[in-house]
């Protein structure tokens, strides 16, 4: 059946407040449709579908103890148009702060979660959240973590919940659990060492030390796509290319270079389906880059001696997918008289 997509309903509602403003509207814009309730259920899978106008809802404040939960206004229900919340997360000066979000659902690219490493200025903005994925732990520099939340005038989500802990300023923090896989050991103080196993079924794609200053192993089904690249210089597809990859696709990539150097990734061909096929690409200054739709990326630079690239299709629709070729950088010092 005929309907709408999130981009248009979320124009639809923005144009109907523009119109009651200017006293040419209503407020009658209530429901929400997709193509068909497969891709509704499958697509939008927080259920963003609710137009509510703003209420005023105390929040933010500043937090302390060892450990608690952070929840956006009204979660798990929906949170209001209008919310500006601001929450401080201080601990004593020789302890850190590790912050995991356990449910991210906002209307991507209008409702925003900020996380700052110190006060909430412009200069200590750690990452900006939106939409539904689910970042890695954050862990603080110092002993204040603040989170920065702003809602529109349109459209609800469930909202956000997440939990902090006060961590002594020699450990590294939890790496976080990994899907279908289990970690071992519960120490991770500078010098200790962890473990990642698979379930059967799974191997890893890498262990790592105490530092990790290499991002969390992951676990593939035997046989499925993705890998580990090593060497000066190399090329890397989506499966199946230049044929179209599959539907259903979770492919990870790790590519890493000599201790020191970095790795610079340049795209020649770049075809998904947009806002529903990704390619996150972790490693860089940024805390993750997310690419879809038809754009050929700018070449990505690593501000470390690895990149993680990771590979999603969705059930529906097929692409030509991608292609790009890898070079490691060596870094040079020159001595100027």
């Amino acid at each position: 059946m005929g309907g709408y997509f999130w981009s248009d309903i979320s124009r639809l509602l923005r144009l109907q407040r523009h119109q009651n403003e200017k006293g040419t509207g209503t407020w009658r814009l209530n429901v929400c449709r997709a193509r068909s309730s497969r891709q509704f259920a499958g697509r939008l899978h927080a259920g963003l579908c609710c137009c509510v106008k703003g209420r005023s809802e105390s929040c933010g404040g500043v937090v302390q103890g060892l450990n608690g939960t952070i929840e956006s206004p009204g979660f798990p229900h929906g949170y209001p148009n209008y919310a500006n919340c601001t929450w401080l997360i201080i601990t004593g000066e020789r302890n850190r702060i590790q912050l995991t979000f356990v449910t991210l659902a906002l209307e991507e690219d209008f409702d925003i979660v900020s996380v700052y490493d110190g006060q909430p200025s412009p200069g200590n903005l750690k990452m900006r959240l939106s939409g539904f994925m689910l970042p890695s732990p954050i862990v603080s520099s110092g002993s204040i973590l603040a989170l920065w939340f702003t809602t529109d005038f349109a459209v609800s989500a469930q909202g956000f919940k997440a939990v902090y802990e006060v961590l002594p300023s020699h450990t590294c923090g939890t790496p976080g659990l990994i899907p279908n896989g289990v970690i071992h050991g519960s120490r991770y103080n500078m010098g200790d060492k962890i473990r990642y196993s698979c379930e059967s079924g799974f191997r890893a794609g890498r262990t790592h030390g105490a530092q990790w200053d290499f991002p969390s192993p992951f676990c593939r089904a035997e046989g499925a796509c993705g890998g580990t690249l090593r060497g000066t210089a190399g090329s890397i597809t989506s499966p199946g290319y230049p044929a179209e990859y599959d539907n259903n696709l979770d492919c990870t990539w790790s590519i890493l270079a000599e201790p020191g150097d970095t790795i610079a990734l340049v795209f020649n061909d770049f075809l998904l389906e947009d806002k529903y096929d990704f390619l996150e690409i972790s490693g860089t200054e940024a805390p993750s880059i997310w690419l879809t739709g038809t754009t050929l990326p700018s070449p990505v630079i690593s501000n470390k001696n690895w990149l993680r690239i990771h590979f999603t299709s969705d059930s529906n629709h097929r692409r030509k997918g991608f292609s790009a070729q890898y070079q490691g950088i060596s870094l040079c010092l020159f001595a100027i008289s």
